[in-house]
């Protein structure tokens, strides 16, 4: 019979489900390269779109200042990760690392945190590719719906089909889209003017300090999606060797291709102003270099793949995040039911798919001056920076309170880089609500979340099932803890 200590009062456990732990198994198949494309792809469209919305808020200048402030960030929350991650390397990634060293309330919040992001994330790409492919095609912004559904269709069925299947998709088409910013790059050159970085004649600080304020979660979005990477720990042969190099890699790589875009696409025709407004930035460089001709709409499907291997990268991580949530407890714990063949979490896939379109439709036809794909970026960034903050705090109580468990890699910054990420973390939070013109979508984040909270106060709480995670956090309690009893976990 199981006992509990002090921080377990506030959450009971249950019996196991019927065979639930041998209908949610996953298979293991990823090494550094996988890993690394994962990262990379789950990131990179944000250098294809999104990230331009930022030229509109503060500038170029503040742009690029925000970019630099948030490459802090990264550096600071990956080198944490790359410690964490094979010290505990679950499914659940940052809720496990929340539940183990804080507890069932913040694994949870951790997790619904990571969950508004997952969600939203993959709706704000789709939002994307639908602009990509109007371009391409010529069709109206009506259509619009059309393409993000046969999207969110077809990388479901290619993520159910098998992990295998999910890490070749996502290296292929990862490879194709750093070669299509590399090309990309190099044909801006002759093209690049610094009079173009100008805002409307307004110069590259419009709206001065504030400006670099307000443009911190669209610098964010550049970066969002890379700490996904610890949900495929119990995919990948190796954990301890292959998480903190993939994670370290893709970084490295991202930071070169996100100061490249944002420097060479806002620096050539038609300028930052109308960069900063568009949602296919990249297929207007792209105009710029060969034309309005028939190439330039080809292009625009090649510029297309971008989105689409963060699309499938994130709908990835939104599956297995879902599922270790699930298997906790949670959620309902029938999300967590795998593919009987595939091994895949088909059903939490499916949820997940079906709350981002559904929300992304839902914004597209409300009645409002600021673009869906914005709003919906803001949503994701909430729920990204809220969950750093806890994955930091994470990392300095398992430092101080948890020092015997195994780190294969050791963070060479330390707690000081959990607080230097906590504050920037923080300050991001608050600019969500600053620019009116997205403060809608944090807002309706922090509704989302509080539905969250309601549910799991009210019900799960009491519901919980001892997964891997929850048995691993358990052991740590007890090993720092006196061993008297307090009473049954039912």
């Amino acid at each position: 019979m199981l006992r509990k200590g002090p921080s377990w009062k506030s959450s009971t456990y249950r019996e196991t489900p019927r065979d639930l732990f041998g209908r949610s198994g996953l298979r293991r198949h990823a090494g550094v390269f996988h890993l690394w494309a994962l990262g990379v792809g789950a990131v990179i469209s944000g250098d294809f779109f999104g990230w331009n919305f930022g030229l509109v808020s503060g500038g170029f200048g503040g742009l690029i200042a925000a970019l630099g402030i948030m490459t802090v960030l990264y550096v600071c929350l990956c080198f944490s990760l790359a410690e964490m991650s094979p010290a505990l390397p679950h499914a659940g990634g940052a809720y496990s690392f929340a539940r183990t060293a804080l507890g069932p309330w913040s694994g949870y919040v951790t997790g619904l945190a990571e969950n508004i992001e997952y969600i939203f994330t993959p709706a704000v790409i789709v939002v994307g590719i639908g602009g990509y492919l109007g371009a391409a095609f010529g069709t109206s912004p009506r259509w619009a719906p059309i393409w993000w559904l046969a999207c969110y269709l077809l990388f479901l069925v290619l993520n159910v089909l098998g992990v295998e299947i999910s890490f070749r998709v996502s290296a292929t088409v990862t490879l194709f889209a750093l070669a299509v910013l590399l090309v990309f790059s190099l044909l801006a050159l002759p093209h690049f003017d610094l009079r173009r970085w100008a805002l409307e004649n307004r110069g590259w600080l419009p709206h001065g300090a504030r400006g670099i304020f307000t443009c911190l979660p669209f610098a964010l979005w550049v970066y969002l999606g890379i700490e996904q990477l610890p949900l495929a720990a119990e995919e990948t042969h190796q954990p301890a060797r292959s998480m903190p190099h993939g994670i370290l890699l893709a970084l490295l790589t991202l930071i070169i291709f996100a100061f490249a875009v944002l420097i060479l696409n806002s620096g050539i025709a038609p300028g930052a102003a109308a960069i900063g407004r568009s949602n296919e930035p990249l297929f207007l460089g792209f105009r710029t270099i060969f034309g309005n001709g028939l190439q330039t709409r080809i292009l625009a499907l090649v510029a297309c793949t971008g989105l689409i291997a963060s699309f499938h990268a994130i709908m990835y991580a939104f599956g297995r995040q879902i599922y270790s949530l699930a298997r906790a407890g949670y959620f309902p714990p029938v999300l967590a039911v795998t593919h009987s063949s595939r091994k895949t979490p088909c059903r939490a896939l499916l949820a997940g798919s079906l709350l981002g379109f559904g929300t992304a439709c839902f914004i597209q036809y409300l009645p409002q001056h600021s673009p869906a794909a914005g709003v919906l970026l803001n949503m994701a960034v909430f729920g990204a920076v809220l969950a750093y903050i806890f994955q930091m705090l994470s990392f300095i109580v398992l430092r101080i309170r948890h020092a015997a468990i195994d780190r294969p890699f050791l963070s060479p910054f330390g707690i000081s880089a959990a607080l230097v990420a906590i504050a920037i973390s923080g300050a991001t939070l608050i600019a969500l609500f600053l620019n009116p013109d997205y403060r809608p979508g944090a807002w309706g984040a922090l509704v989302w979340f509080g539905c969250g909270l309601i549910y799991f106060a009210v019900y799960a709480r009491h519901r919980l099932i001892l997964s891997p995670e929850e048995e691993f956090a358990l052991r740590q309690a007890q090993r720092i803890k006196a061993p008297e009893p307090l009473g049954d976990m039912r």
